[in-house]
């Protein structure tokens, strides 16, 4: 197995008591593409990537993450990963084999250091998608994926030593002590990042637009559209990427973002960003104060799929 199993972020899975409300949100509001429907479930894609889909929404009576998706280079990386994880007494959820969702693939399940569901694959078919075209506020990408964690530290240790993420920066507050850390799988700054809070939960789902006229014209059509701005238009110290936070009909916040750091790995020193600087959450200063009422926003509510495996 290479030194870095885990080559990409594919998917986020969630679970909604109103599928047919977070759909519509989803492909109406946001830009995403309903790719495959199945009984209960929407796949949808975002029309520059060329992953089956990016998001699945799953009609539950709880909200939840169902699972966040990695790619893996080969078979034998997702063989050699399963049976690592097993040896150090990770619980896997299923064993390697043939994957029954859309673009097929090889692939496993497992749980991480809090319960979350994990899968890792290879062997997915390519979806057919297409250059986004100047002007078109729709995402390109899945960019990254942060989630909160009541242990940090823990957490940030499980992917790491596990799954062979690396750090990239960590935001930390003078009372607070650290309050982020930024792991990366590849050249982008971060595909996940584990901030730290009262209970596990999704913080938010980031989607990578075009560039910053296309971030900027997505953000003004979710203002318009009335959708629930938290915090933003702005920009990041701790990758450089553009931001503006949104809430979807069930409370959880999506970010539209740009221009995310590409590092240089040989050179790269992850820093330590003292976020009570307001440069460092803005460099621009046209974001919103982060103040109480917006972190609370990003607290979510507790996760109620922890060491439950969802549906496949």
């Amino acid at each position: 197995m290479t030194e870095r199993p885990i080559t990409h972020l594919r998917h986020l899975d969630l679970a909604v008591p109103d599928l047919a409300r977070q759909q519509e949100f989803f492909t109406g509001t946001w830009g995403l593409t309903t790719e495959h429907t199945d009984s209960g479930l929407a796949f949808l894609a975002a029309e520059g990537s060329p992953e089956q889909y990016v998001i699945r929404l799953r009609q539950a009576a709880d909200k939840r993450i169902d699972l966040i998706a990695f790619g893996a280079a080969t078979p034998a990386d997702v063989d050699a990963l399963a049976a690592r994880l097993a040896a150090d007494d990770v619980r896997l959820v299923t064993e390697p084999g043939t994957l029954d969702t859309p673009g097929g693939g090889y692939g496993f399940r497992f749980f991480d250091n809090e319960g979350r569901t994990v899968e890792v694959s290879a062997d997915v078919a390519v979806r057919a998608h297409r250059r986004i075209e100047a002007g078109e506020s729709v995402p390109v990408r899945l960019s990254h994926v942060v989630i909160n964690s009541a242990v940090p530290e823990q957490t940030r240790a499980f992917y790491e030593r596990h799954l062979g993420f690396r750090l990239s920066d960590i935001l930390m507050h003078p009372r607070m002590g650290e309050m982020m850390y930024f792991l990366r799988i590849n050249r982008w700054h971060h595909s996940l990042a584990i901030a730290r809070g009262p209970h596990a939960s999704l913080h938010h789902a980031s989607f990578e637009l075009r560039g910053i006229d296309e971030y900027l014209r997505g953000t003004g059509r979710m203002l318009r559209a009335g959708v629930e701005k938290i915090w933003g238009p702005g920009r990041h110290l701790a990758g450089n990427n553009t931001f503006s936070y949104f809430l979807d009909p069930h409370g959880n916040t999506v970010e539209y973002t740009t221009e995310l750091e590409l590092i240089d790995e040989d050179s790269w020193h992850p820093h330590l960003y003292d976020f009570s600087r307001p440069e460092v959450s803005d460099q621009w200063g046209t974001a919103n104060e982060m103040n109480e009422f917006v972190a609370a926003r990003s607290f979510n509510d507790p996760d109620k799929g922890l060491f439950i495996a969802p549906p496949v």
